[in-house]
């Protein structure tokens, strides 16, 4: 496929423009410090200001330049382990509480963006999470029969056309409650909200060290030092020597996405008759969807064992889109982009503090729902209210023997666990 006339950044871009910001002077000291521009720290600086706390969040790039903005735009309800893995290794009270912070972080989007009044194409549209074989169905309504839910449904494959338009599925899930949006839109309305509230934002100013010291801390940034009461770090897939602490527990990890050119109205009911948000059983996973305005499909994976260049991804995802959509083969794509997301090692989301350092972090894939709703309920820690609380505190926060944040592992295992979906029964 020919990529040259393909944009190598975000569809979403296209109708959000990166903000321009004010290179304003940073002042000599703030109450609240966020390293981060995207859901979580705009949330959690969105909590600070309204608060009283005088806050600043500063970025590396332009603001929002990260995941936030390059994302599939699908919200689930996050949490990936289940109840009985989290009862293993924390108890089945906290392994409930995990579960239900995932649930949380899906009603609190929906709650947050009718609030505040946020045009951001926000749909309660469900998930179809297919089976990507006979043996993945089987687990998926085991799971479903263990956990009975009001909110799920299986679809058998005599029933999947009417779901989606593709034979290459072995049926699925419908998760009803999970819903779609314009991560752009939604970054921009919080953006927006934060600075009504009073937050300073600096753009192209990364902090190149912290410092405790009796009265705070001492960040060094690219436009100068700035004293703070308390720093949030919101880094999430970008995390780096900044925070070694941090650095050695989140897993940096390119997502790719691409965009097609728009279809035909008649093409898109046949392939999304529900417009539905779809991922599916494979390890090495495929996230597509409508566009908001339900002329194109945005195809979302990993296609490469290391990470590649969207020039070398577009084209991979093209034929795997092309391998369930055997009618867009021909298809052209208007856009290939990536962003980096964050695992962690237990595919679990961390809250907490560290050397007096508050974070959130880790989504896993997930950061949709869940950054910018850990990202408030970190904000509601920094100004100590009791309802910032959340059943991920406490649970430890794992590393490996050395690791120090250059994923080493990954090719391998992309490797092993694409060999292993290939050969799924």
């Amino acid at each position: 496929m020919d990529v040259q006339d393909v944009k190598l950044t975000p569809y979403w871009w296209d109708q959000v423009p990166r903000p321009e910001m004010p290179d304003a002077p940073l002042g000599p000291r703030v109450d609240v410090l966020v390293i981060g521009s995207g859901y979580t720290g705009l949330n959690a600086a969105l909590q600070t200001a309204r608060g009283g706390r005088d806050t600043l969040v500063i970025d590396a790039g332009d603001i929002g330049w990260g995941c936030s903005t390059r994302n599939g735009g699908q919200i689930s309800t996050s949490i990936k382990p289940g109840f009985d893995e989290l009862s293993r290794r924390h108890g089945p009270a906290q392994a409930a509480a995990i579960l239900q912070e995932g649930k949380n972080s899906l009603a609190w989007v929906a709650d947050f963006v009718a609030a505040e009044q946020i045009d951001c194409d926000f749909r309660i549209v469900g998930r179809f999470h297919a089976a990507h074989s006979p043996g993945n169905y089987e687990a998926l309504a085991r799971q479903l029969e263990a956990q009975p839910s009001t909110d799920a449904h299986l679809v058998p494959r005599a029933e999947q056309h009417g779901e989606l338009g593709t034979d290459a599925y072995f049926g699925g899930v419908v998760y009803t409650k999970h819903a779609s949006i314009h991560p752009a839109k939604y970054h921009r309305g919080m953006l927006e909200r934060a600075q009504a509230a009073g937050v300073r934002l600096a753009a192209h100013c990364p902090a190149t060290d912290i410092r405790r010291e009796q009265d705070g801390f001492r960040v060094q940034t690219a436009k100068g030092i700035v004293i703070a009461n308390q720093v949030v770090v919101a880094t999430n897939g970008y995390t780096g020597r900044l925070t070694p602490w941090l650095q050695r527990r989140v897993i940096p990890i390119g997502s790719y996405i691409i965009a097609t050119e728009p279809l035909a109205p008649d093409l898109m009911a046949r392939l999304m008759p529900r417009g539905r948000i779809v991922s599916d059983t494979r390890k090495v996973v495929y996230y597509y969807r409508p566009s908001p305005d339900n002329t194109r499909i945005l195809f979302g994976g990993r296609v490469s064992i290391g990470e590649t260049d969207p020039r070398v991804s577009g084209p991979l995802l093209h034929a795997a889109m092309a391998g369930i959509f055997p009618e867009l083969r021909a298809t052209r794509i208007s856009h290939s982009w990536f962003g980096s997301v964050a695992y962690t090692f237990d595919e679990l989301m961390h809250i907490g503090q560290r050397d007096g350092l508050h974070y959130a972090m880790g989504y896993c894939g997930s950061g949709v729902g869940m950054a910018g709703y850990l990202g408030m309920r970190l904000g509601r820690q920094v100004l100590g209210q009791g309802d910032g609380a959340t059943g991920l505190d406490d649970i430890g926060f794992q590393t490996r023997p050395l690791y120090r944040g250059n994923p080493w592992f990954l090719a391998p295992s992309v490797a092993y666990y694409r060999w292993r979906d290939k050969h799924a029964r």
